[in-house]
């Protein structure tokens, strides 16, 4: 019996990684009644990541009352399943809690992130998988170790941190200078930035005895990366390989016929760690062929030498961006763009 499995990011503002994969296996199942058809929500351990992961481990949502980057009372989501939690920092220190002309990293802190933790922590998990970025802050996680009871109760826990970019803590490739002007701050707010977080870098240090000034990924979300390495002992991973792992795609893939990937908009960035470009790796280890099945498709021949054995536009040409991303259009143009690939396989 023929094995597909899909496993498609979101079409972000559209479709859930889930909705995607509804609408593909209709598609597959018209053109093959009798094929096996494994559908898994997946990620690369930023926007959608808690919810793909609830949905394929089977688990529910929870909410907690935190504060947000300012101080205010916001409600945060997290996911749980068995004794993990899920939790994607935005949704607690976020950029998009914030109006545009309240972002300043110099007031920003992280410390709604470490209530959420808490509240996790109190819900009886144990094992946390913490999707970094969007976030407002550069305050080094110090915002969130300063949570009330946080060290005692979340230390010796497992923390998995999905970490996609190398900034080091400080330093002219470090997280002020990289992500602080993106976060509001202005040429003169970098410098004192800067010099925060040396001096969190040096208390750190004098805590831990770990140097997080140097150390990849320490920079993430404004030097939060380093607070969890140092502080939590977290392993930092890139974040759909964070996502596979968990869901044991390796293991679920061995005996599949093709893979079945996909995202709203394929293009060269897509194979610099984004959740196809991770599929992708996998499944070629396997020998496995890989469908990209994305909603736009820019700079082909690229992604071609990348490795994707098909490559296929969900919207038609000449179809406005407002209409494709109609969650019914997309769908529709979804199940039909399927039926076309797999004619042809």
């Amino acid at each position: 019996m023929r094995k597909i499995v899909i496993a498609s990011d979101s079409y972000k503002g559209c479709l859930s990684s889930s909705e995607v994969a509804c609408a593909m296996s209709k598609g597959i199942a018209e053109v093959y009644p009798d094929c096996q058809i494994v559908k898994l929500a997946v990620a690369d351990g930023g926007e959608g990541t808690v919810e793909a992961l609830v949905d394929t481990l089977g688990g529910y949502m929870e909410w907690a009352e935190v504060s947000d980057p300012l101080g205010r009372p916001v409600k945060a989501a997290y996911g749980v399943a068995g004794d993990l939690a899920i939790i994607e920092s935005a949704a607690a220190c976020g950029l998009t809690l914030l109006k545009r002309e309240e972002r300043n990293p110099l007031l920003a802190s992280t410390k709604g992130l470490g209530e959420l933790i808490l509240a996790a922590i109190e819900k009886g998990c144990r094992r946390f998988l913490i999707g970094l970025g969007g976030s407002a802050t550069n305050d080094g996680g110090m915002g969130m170790i300063s949570a009330e009871g946080f060290l005692e109760k979340a230390r010796g826990l497992e923390f998995t941190v999905a970490c996609d970019v190398d900034t080091p803590y400080i330093g002219e490739n470090g997280a002020s200078r990289v992500f602080g002007p993106q976060k509001g701050a202005s040429p003169e707010d970098v410098e004192i930035l800067e010099d925060r977080l040396r001096g969190y870098a040096s208390k750190i240090m004098e805590d831990t005895g770990i140097d997080v000034s140097d150390m990849p990924g320490a920079g993430a979300a404004g030097g939060l990366g380093g607070a969890f390495r140092a502080y939590l002992g977290a392993e930092l991973k890139r974040g759909v390989d964070l996502v596979l792992d968990q869901i044991r795609f390796d293991s679920i893939i061995a005996d599949a016929d093709l893979v079945i990937t996909g995202e709203g908009c394929s293009d060269y960035q897509t194979l610099k760690g984004k959740t196809a470009a991770g599929v992708l790796e996998r499944a070629h280890r396997h020998g496995i062929p890989v469908a990209l099945i994305s909603g736009a498709i820019r700079d082909e021949q690229l992604l071609r030498g990348g490795g994707f054995e098909i490559i296929q536009a969900v919207s038609p040409a000449g179809l406005s961006h407002a209409e494709a991303v109609r969650p019914e259009i997309a769908r529709e143009n979804i199940y039909k763009a399927i039926k076309k690939v797999l004619a042809y396989e």
